[in-house]
């Protein structure tokens, strides 16, 4: 609904990121880390196997094993497993593993074409992402496209903002679309209980 040209070639690497693909990574985090989990529980088990097995070594056969029984006797259990398994994959919340997806996802001189970016972000990591997004159009020459409801995302300075919502579609200021108006009626209706605390 909005006129576009092309002046030059999209650049190679360019991509369309949509909020399914960032959940589809926090799902891989969480089916890595459930993965991890279950052999947590099998490497408990051999920790307890090998701290107390009355084991002798009987030819060079049994020198894997010998080795497995005298590191579970020389070290904690939680120490045990964390060398077996590694560290966990999982260190961040979802919201900081989308941030996250959005930092290691996003490289310079590249367009981008974002859908509902803020799904999963606080509040506080809208404002993060904002500022990232506005240093990579500003320093390493990226473009983006961005469908939002978000107003910490719609008031990225310099942003040209289509409301999709008015008919025809037309270029507005962030604090002229309806979404960003509603949050501000409901602040504004709720502004003396802000300032008795």
């Amino acid at each position: 609904m909005c006129r576009m040209e092309l002046r030059q070639s999209i650049p190679e690497g360019s991509c369309i990121i949509t909020s399914d693909d960032v959940f589809d990574h926090m799902l891989s985090l969480r089916e890595l880390n459930e993965g991890i989990d279950r052999r947590r529980e099998d490497v408990f088990d051999e920790y307890l196997e090998n701290r107390h097995a009355k084991f002798q070594l009987s030819s060079m056969e049994d020198y894997d094993q010998l080795k497995k029984v005298v590191r579970a006797r020389k070290r904690t259990q939680s120490r045990y497993v964390r060398e077996e398994l590694g560290m966990n994959v999982r260190t961040f919340s979802n919201g900081e593993s989308a941030f996250r997806y959005f930092t290691n996802k996003i490289t310079e001189d590249r367009l981008y074409l974002l859908d509902e970016p803020e799904n999963s972000l606080s509040p506080e990591r809208q404002m993060e992402l904002c500022r990232f997004l506005s240093d990579s159009a500003r320093f390493m020459g990226c473009q983006f496209v961005i469908s939002t409801h978000s107003p910490f995302l719609l008031s990225m300075k310099g942003a040209k903002i289509y409301d999709l919502d008015s008919d025809p579609v037309d270029v507005k200021k962030w604090t002229e679309l309806g979404n960003v108006r509603a949050y501000y009626e409901f602040f504004k209706s709720h502004q003396s209980e802000f300032e008795r605390e």
